[in-house]
């Protein structure tokens, strides 16, 4: 039976695919959420860009990395790869414009950090270590707090409804 769960954790990957999608984005929330309208017509989903964490918008850095995103996509198709949906139900993806990595780009211009996991330091590791080493955006502060301590100290810049 063990060697079962094995095999099939091992093989599960396999058969999962992303979904691949290209459209327009409607709304940009915040540096790394956005709304996207998929070719053909059906409603707008909301996107949550995979492997970077942008900060709060009530944070330092969030109402540029809102702009930074603005500027990389707007009246541009985007192409959309979702590998999962969060709890909020919000599609988690990598997004590219004309052949380019948007969290890649945000990354690289100091606009969000590499999402960490454990002792990972994340996707775009490199892209943060070279914004940090130029001090841009973000990394020109050595004090910028990572959004998930902010958000323990602070707590959701979202109004209460």
């Amino acid at each position: 039976m063990k060697h079962k769960i094995i095999w099939l954790c091992l093989l599960l990957p396999a058969f999962v695919q992303a979904e691949v999608w290209v459209g327009l984005v409607t709304h940009v929330s915040d540096g790394d959420t956005l709304w996207v309208k998929p070719e053909g017509g059906a409603a707008p989903r909301k996107v949550r860009l995979l492997g970077l964490d942008a900060p709060e918008l009530c944070q330092a850095g969030g109402v540029a990395a809102r702009a930074a995103l603005q500027g990389l996509v707007a009246d541009k198709p985007v192409q959309v790869k979702v590998n999962f949906q969060d709890t909020y139900g919000r599609d988690l993806a990598r997004l590219r414009v004309d052949e380019r990595d948007v969290g890649a780009a945000l990354v690289s211009a100091g606009h969000a950090w590499s999402s960490r996991w454990h002792r990972s330091l994340g996707p775009y590791a490199l892209e943060e270590a070279s914004a940090r080493a130029a001090k841009l955006g973000l990394f020109a502060d050595p004090a910028a707090q990572l959004p998930r301590d902010f958000r323990q100290r602070h707590g959701s810049c979202q109004p209460a409804r």
